[in-house]
Order: structure tokens, then sequence, then C-alpha cells
């Protein structure tokens, strides 16, 4: 099919004119492609995951050490989707691979090392979503895990700026009672089904 501007044409999600790298909190909302219910399932209000889902909250627990200036918050793992608060610092580095080793040599008058960098908002979900989308292919080869058509999460993904502790106290509980209201949640496949 051939590209037409005007039929394929994204409209963007992000607040215009917002520096994303800019430190601060970010509440965020990745779903599953087609919303699929692949990360565990609730029972009684609480969320009982799946291998898969398994997977995904240790990915989101580790973004801390693999990317500095990331900090993680309140985060749940839904059947269908994960809510997350990322916090942006001020902390920049060259990150664990641009290290020199033991047998690095100097190369006389060149700077040595990759520059600091600082992770934008969708760098990491970028990361984060292709870190789990990998290793679920990797649960799939080796696990049996069941297999996705083209995409494992949907290409966009919700953002909110987290403006203040207040808002970022709203950000937690939210993130923290979502099980307990799965069948009201937007998300929940009877819901998705219902739309107009």
């Amino acid at each position: 099919m051939k590209f037409n501007p005007d039929r394929h044409r994204r409209r963007s999600m992000r607040l215009k004119g917002w520096d994303y790298s800019r430190p601060g909190g970010y509440f965020v909302t990745i779903c599953t492609q087609g919303r699929e219910c692949r990360l565990g399932k609730i029972a009684g209000g609480k969320m009982r995951l799946s291998d898969a889902g398994e997977m995904v909250r240790w990915t989101w627990e580790e973004l801390p050490s693999k990317y500095p200036g990331v900090e993680i918050d309140a985060f749940v793992v839904m059947p269908n989707h994960v809510h997350g608060i990322i916090v942006l610092t001020d902390a920049v580095g060259a990150g664990p691979r641009a290290r020199p080793g033991p047998h690095t040599r100097p190369v006389e008058g060149r700077p040595q090392g990759a520059a600091p960098t600082r992770f934008s908002l969708p760098d990491v979900v970028h990361r984060f979503k292709s870190l789990t989308t990998a290793r679920y292919r990797s649960g799939v080869a080796r696990l049996g895990w069941p297999p996705f058509s083209a995409r494992f999460w949907q290409r966009n993904y919700y953002e909110h700026i987290l403006r203040g502790e207040a808002e970022m106290d709203r950000a937690r509980e939210y993130v923290l009672c979502n099980p307990l209201k799965w069948t009201e949640d937007e998300n929940h496949p009877m819901n998705v089904e219902n739309r107009p």
C-alpha cells in the first residue's frame, strides 16, 4: 500500500513545546497490541502475573540500573497494559556500555567514551518496549508462550506530566488501586468491545 499522508498521518499525543527530557515525574500507560490479555489476570481484586507479566515487571524494575537519570515509582502490571511513573532526574552519564574496559588505551587528541546522555521519556518507553518485546519473543521460542502477530505493544502510549507532589500522589493512588477497579477500566476487554 502506498503512503498517503492524509490517511496515514499520525497525530502526536505529546504536549507541544514540552521538553520530554526535562527532569520530573511522568505517568505512563502502555497497552499490549489489540489489548490482548497476555500479562496475567485479576482474581479477587489482585493481579496474578503470568510468566510474561513477571518478565514485564522485572524489566521495569531494572530500568534505573540500565539508564542513568531514570528512576521509577509506582507501577502495576494489568492483564493487557501497564501503568507506571517514570522520574527523570538531572543525572546524566555515559551508560554501562560506554565505560572504558581494563584494556582500553586512550587515543591522543580524541575524547574518550561516549558523550553523557540524558534520556527523554520517549527514549525510556521505547527501550522498555523493545526489551520486553525481545524477551517475550525469547519466551515464545524457549518456553512456549503464546505468540503475537506483528507487535507485542501498541505503537503509542499514554503519558501525563506530573506537576507537583499532589499530582504524583494521585497518580500513585491510581496505579496502586487499578487492579481493584479492573471491571471499570477502559482497557478491560468487555469495555473495549462495547465502545461506540
